[in-house]
């Protein structure tokens, strides 16, 4: 008998909820010493979104993953907690805004499981979604509705509403990444010229890699984004890999991307001040330098187990909000903290891999890959960032950052993981009948 594991869902959401509304509590006691007077109305909003997503599961999904909802709750309500106490420190509302975005997208989650049954009926849309992605790529770069902030063209502004196209694009980007890669897998594995030990591809087969690398050097160079550059570019290079198991993809990929970093260090500014940033944030502190040093700070004060929720000065990092969300957990609730959140967003990924590992079909194995490869690129480029592994790039932290257009698209990743792991998990009615199905699946699986 399959178990649905509706029930374990719903305790490890008690659970999450307790994660977010204690932090909600204990921020209002470190900065006022007292609890939230509106604690009640927030507890209440908060547990009313993670019911409903939790019934929807229930209804629409019953042998979906039991874990992500609940991950993605208590990520959710601890960036919600930690914009708060910003909010406290700069008089702002900041946080009213993300609750608000979070329940659109709680909506979106919804009506995601709701409409889509099944995930393969998305693999119909392969080239109209890349064309769609391509369309909101350009959308930023078009004048009057195109908006520079903070130095990067990524910004739609329609009337009040500001929003960045480019998180709409990466999931459309793995609808088509998926649906090409299952039509083209066997000619892209083929291998070419052998060179120490490894067969490199074929020339012919190079077209897809260098199209995606001049789409990513575009977004670059024009819209000076270099984190959904190297997302977008990383996010092909490794869905190419898992679908030919070539490791020859993975030397081009990444000779491509040395060039194309190395060329962009020595023509643009803006990513030599990155780079400068980078190698030593203290040099320039008058030049642009201070908020990586500041976050640096703030986390080396925070220690192994922080200051605690209200008692640090996060505050003095510029878009603590946002980019540097994770140095404000860092000084507030330490070292262990941040260990906590990066095992979170593990837990996020290991659950969309193990989805793509029991799906019956090649689309929803390529497309549960990517959609968990998102969240591990993206956590990797933020966290490695903010804590001087890489250079800075300005992604936003899945679901703990502030930003509507982010946390609304990973709502809706989510609930298309979920979708992909109640039809993988869902038993066959009649194996039999199904033989030779089964069979042509069996077959798809080796070929991953």
């Amino acid at each position: 008998m399959h178990r649905r594991r509706r029930g374990a869902e719903l305790f490890l959401l008690v659970l999450a909820l307790a994660v977010g509304l204690g932090a909600y509590a204990s921020v209002g006691l470190g900065v006022n010493g007292e609890v939230p007077t509106n604690i009640v109305v927030y507890g209440g909003w908060l547990a009313a979104l993670a019911i409903a997503g939790h019934v929807a599961i229930r209804l629409t999904a019953p042998y979906a993953d039991p874990v992500l909802l609940p991950v993605v709750t208590a990520l959710n309500g601890l960036g919600l907690a930690v914009i708060y106490r910003l909010d406290l420190a700069r008089d702002r509302s900041l946080a009213q805004q993300q609750l608000t975005w979070m329940t659109i997208g709680v909506v979106l989650f919804i009506l995601t499981l709701v409409l889509l049954r099944d995930h393969r009926v998305l693999q119909r849309f392969t080239y109209t979604s890349g064309l769609v992605a391509i369309v909101l790529l350009i959308l930023p770069m078009l004048p009057i509705i195109g908006v520079n902030i903070r130095g990067a063209r990524i910004w739609v502004q329609l009337g009040p509403i500001n929003f960045q196209p480019g998180e709409i694009s990466k999931v459309l980007l793995v609808i088509t990444f998926a649906g090409y890669l299952v039509l083209h897998r066997d000619a892209l594995a083929l291998a070419g010229r052998r060179f120490l030990f490894v067969d490199l591809p074929r020339g012919r087969d190079l077209g897809p890699i260098l199209a995606m690398w001049a789409v990513s050097l575009s977004i670059l160079v024009l819209q000076r984004d270099l984190g959904s550059s190297l997302l977008f570019f990383g996010l092909f290079l490794t869905m190419l890999y898992i679908a030919t198991e070539r490791p020859g993809w993975l030397i081009v990929g990444s000779a491509l991307f040395a060039a194309g970093a190395f060329t962009a260090w020595r023509l643009f500014g803006h990513v030599q001040n990155r780079v400068d940033s980078w190698l030593d944030p203290f040099a320039s502190w008058e030049t642009g330098s201070q908020q990586v040093g500041n976050g640096l700070f703030g986390m080396a004060w925070g220690g192994l187990l922080g200051r605690g929720l209200g008692l640090g000065r996060p505050e003095l990092t510029s878009i603590s909000e946002s980019d540097f969300i994770i140095s404000a957990i860092g000084e507030e609730l330490g070292l262990t903290g941040v260990m906590a959140v990066i095992l979170l967003y593990g837990l996020i990924v290991e659950r969309g891999l193990r989805a793509a590992l029991v799906c019956r079909d090649g689309f929803g194995k390529l497309m549960a890959s990517g959609l968990a490869l998102v969240f591990c690129l993206q956590v990797f480029v933020v966290i490695g960032g903010v804590t001087r592994l890489i250079p800075l790039t300005g992604l936003t932290t899945p679901f703990l950052s502030y930003g509507g257009s982010s946390l609304v698209a990973n709502w809706v990743i989510i609930a298309l993981l979920l979708r992909i792991s109640d039809q993988a998990r869902r038993p066959v009615p009649n194996l039999a009948a199904e033989a030779p199905d089964d069979d042509n699946e069996h077959t798809q699986v080796v070929k991953l």
